[in-house]
């Protein structure tokens, strides 16, 4: 007898009819006409069934203190750097635990299973990397916390941001991270990430680095952290976050950049959401956009996933822990417009993204963790189109949370009277 049975699932790679039977926290069969019986069954009725949602990049210290202790009037990256600088001395340990684990409450319910969150090493009191570390411990249960030990003020500009990073390390944080760009001088952006990555090579970390999120054409951190990878033999462990430089660049450089970036297998993670609203600032018209080149590092063979970086905090106002919203943005602002293009995008927000985490037993495969999201849509486009409403989160085999079935009801003569944002699929 299994845990779980879940009847009649569409799954991501195109199958239909499947059913999905757990036991022991564990998926144990994927195929059609299970008979065996189950202390629950979910009768999936033709509606994907996929692992969770995974956001590879996020500021959960920051998360939802938006406003204090003031908004960001010109809604800059540089102000809300700022801004954060402000928070930083009157917050505490216990308001930065409260509002994280509100939010995951939210991303939970979103279908979210796993966050790689940056936190802030540069406060001496360390009080973001106590709260997250606590915040990690009470919600492992039901969801993977990552965490990444991120110099906001710079590695080497803040003076005791890299002993802060040591400490933050033997603390437990789980990643290494930087930000090149934000060194007074290309030189010492460099610099700084000889340092991060020659530390993580030693501790068998992997690497996230906030690299070149600049407009500028000549910002060249990524291929400085491409080299450090190549050097320290950590191939498919260092990845590169924004890389919104790139939209900028020569095109005759970016020949140059991406193979290179291929050879060391860097990841890329690109965040729709917050670089379209935050790069461009000074461009009057034509206006650049500022996501990264997507297609192009996407078609040479890197893993790309989709982060959200921020929900309601110094540098955004918006968000509400929806992946698929951050895929749907990402699919437009890259013209990802083929039908493979738009489940790619999907893909971007799961498999590839648990796939730069490193996350152990993801998929639906059996044998894979009993982690899986029941969605109002028949496929992966379909998901993406209506961001689909998440019937049921499962985790370890349990329903953790579910959201009722959407309908409209119509008082229209001679119309039906019910009305489900899924009967729009086109017929294939």
């Amino acid at each position: 007898m299994f845990d779980l049975i879940i009847r009649n699932a569409n799954l991501p790679d195109g199958r239909t009819g499947m059913d999905i039977a757990c036991k022991d926290d564990v998926i144990v069969a994927v195929e059609a006409g299970i008979t065996a019986e189950a202390a629950a069954v979910i009768d999936a009725d033709g509606c994907l069934v996929s692992p969770p949602f995974v956001d590879p990049h996020f500021h959960m210290d920051a998360t939802l203190s938006l406003g204090r202790p003031r908004m960001n009037a010109s809604g800059t990256l540089l102000e809300g750097i700022a801004l954060w600088g402000e928070l930083q001395p009157i917050q505490t340990v216990d308001e930065i635990i409260e509002r994280a684990l509100r939010y995951c409450d939210l991303a939970v319910s979103q279908g979210i299973g796993a966050i790689r969150s940056h936190v802030d090493v540069c406060d001496d009191e360390l009080k973001g990397v106590q709260a997250l570390l606590e915040v990690r411990n009470q919600v492992k249960e039901y969801l993977d916390l990552q965490l990444v030990a991120f110099p906001q003020g710079g590695a080497l500009r803040d003076p005791t941001a890299m002993t802060n990073t040591v400490r933050a390390l033997d603390m437990g944080v789980d990643v290494m991270g930087g930000i090149p760009h934000f060194e007074r001088t290309m030189t010492d952006g460099a610099d700084s990430l000889r340092q991060q990555c020659e530390m993580a090579a030693d501790r068998g970390l992997l690497v996230d680095i906030h690299c070149d999120e600049s407009d500028d054409p000549l910002s060249r951190h990524v291929e400085t952290l491409a080299y450090e990878t190549q050097r320290l033999g950590m191939h498919g462990r260092v990845t590169g976050s924004h890389l919104t430089s790139m939209h900028s660049m020569d095109n005759y450089y970016v020949s140059k950049l991406i193979p290179l970036m291929v050879e060391a297998e860097l990841h890329a993670i690109p965040n729709p959401a917050i670089n379209i609203m935050l790069q461009g600032k000074s461009d009057t018209y034509p206006k650049r956009r500022g996501m990264t080149r997507v297609r192009e590092l996407r078609d040479a063979g890197l893993t790309l996933g989709f982060g959200s970086d921020c929900v309601m905090d110094p540098w955004y106002s918006l968000g509400k822990a929806d992946m698929l919203d951050i895929a749907f943005m990402g699919l437009h602002v890259g013209q990802l417009c083929s039908r493979e293009d738009m489940a790619w995008c999907f893909d971007a927000v799961t498999q590839n993204s648990a796939k730069i985490m490193h996350l152990e037993g993801y998929g639906l495969d059996k044998g894979c963790q009993a982690n899986m999201v029941v969605l109002q849509a028949q496929d992966k486009i379909e998901a993406v189109r209506l961001r689909a409403n998440r019937l049921a989160v499962i985790r370890k085999g349990r329903v953790i949370a579910e959201t009722p079935r959407q309908t409209s009801t119509l008082s229209l003569t001679g119309r039906p009277d019910q009305l489900d944002p899924a009967a729009y699929a086109p017929k294939t």
